[in-house]
């Protein structure tokens, strides 16, 4: 492992020369314009996988065609394949100048993700729950500045029908867990931090995560999930992590970078998309309503697995890129892999 080098051609070369790649794969749309020449002039073969453009993204693409043609056509045809997420990323990518021949729709390889080791927390937390027969959980993951105020506003509401309902609140952001945390006491909830927690009964309060990489793991105890960052304007996070356990899900109207995703979802009654004023009266039909959770979260897991597969097709792709290179008389070198 190293790191990539500057795109600059006197600093990609000793790293060409050195490795001599015969297949060079880009994730998503990292177009590095010297890299991209370079490692063609050098022999090697090219795929962008699990290519999207973004909204944010596009129109910037656009002006770039419009005042660099040149350039962004270069770099583009410096690619073999295209192995794009949606039609929609598709026609994108040949509107900003992407051979039409080269671009194929081979699916998002995140809805081939699996649900990650449940770290010891989750069987201690559920172990504490049923104790003290806590719930319901309401587990709000991702949550930036302006967000978590909200969501604890919309709690306090849940808590006055349902004392022994618990939020476990993740902020996206290590740097922030000590001011979500003064935030949460000064609003007067009971409060435990996951890094001081000993197994105590919780009931009636907020469990704060302020750990690294358990976060996934974590939806699997939500009655309702909320995936952060869209309750305002940055973007939205990843539904996929709540939906692989079968829990209802609710993420907010900013959800941009994963627009495909979300609309999705949407579209096979899987998600709930709320506006900051909709998110108590939402969280609170969920609760109170059984059949309604128990749909939401199954279409989310029915919607999820029927787009599985990106994996197999971006591989099959990769390994016809790899034959057709052997096949054009550039044979593996001796101790290649």
């Amino acid at each position: 492992m190293f790191y990539f080098p500057l795109d600059f051609a006197f600093a990609l070369r000793p790293y060409l020369d050195a490795l001599r790649p015969e297949l060079v794969v880009v994730a998503e749309t990292e177009f590095w314009p010297n890299f991209l020449r370079l490692a063609k002039r050098s022999g090697a073969r090219i795929a962008v996988i699990n290519c999207r453009i973004s909204d944010r993204a596009f129109p910037g693409y656009k002006r770039f065609r419009f005042w660099l043609p040149k350039l962004l056509e270069k770099t583009l045809a410096s690619i073999d394949v295209f192995l794009a997420q949606t039609e929609e990323d598709r026609r994108r990518l040949t509107e900003i100048g992407a051979p039409d021949s080269k671009v194929t729709v081979a699916g998002n390889l995140k809805f081939d993700v699996a649900p990650p080791p449940a770290p010891k927390i989750v069987a201690s937390l559920r172990e504490g729950f049923d104790h003290s027969s806590a719930g319901p959980v309401l587990v709000c993951g991702s949550t930036l500045e302006d967000e978590e105020g909200s969501l604890l506003s919309a709690f306090r509401n849940i808590l006055a029908n349902h004392p022994k309902a618990v939020m476990i609140l993740a902020p996206r952001h290590p740097e922030r867990f000590l001011e979500v945390a003064e935030l949460v006491e000064g609003l007067g909830f009971r409060m435990w931090r996951r890094s001081l927690w000993s197994g105590e009964p919780l009931a009636g309060g907020v469990l704060l995560v302020d750990s690294i990489g358990e976060l996934a793991a974590l939806y699997s105890l939500a009655t309702v999930a909320f995936v952060g960052g869209s309750l305002v304007p940055r973007g939205g996070h990843n539904i996929l992590e709540p939906a692989l356990y079968g829990v209802p899900i609710v993420t907010g109207n900013h959800y941009e970078n994963f627009r495909d995703v979300v609309d999705f979802f949407a579209s096979r009654n899987a998600v709930r998309i709320v506006g900051v004023a909709e998110l108590p009266l939402v969280f609170m039909e969920l609760i109170e309503n059984g059949d309604e959770r128990t749909t939401l979260g199954r279409n989310a897991l029915v919607a999820l697995e029927s787009q599985r597969g990106a994996t197999a097709r971006t591989v099959a792709a990769l390994l016809q890129l790899m034959d057709t290179q052997e096949k054009s008389g550039r044979l593996p070198r001796e101790g290649s892999a």
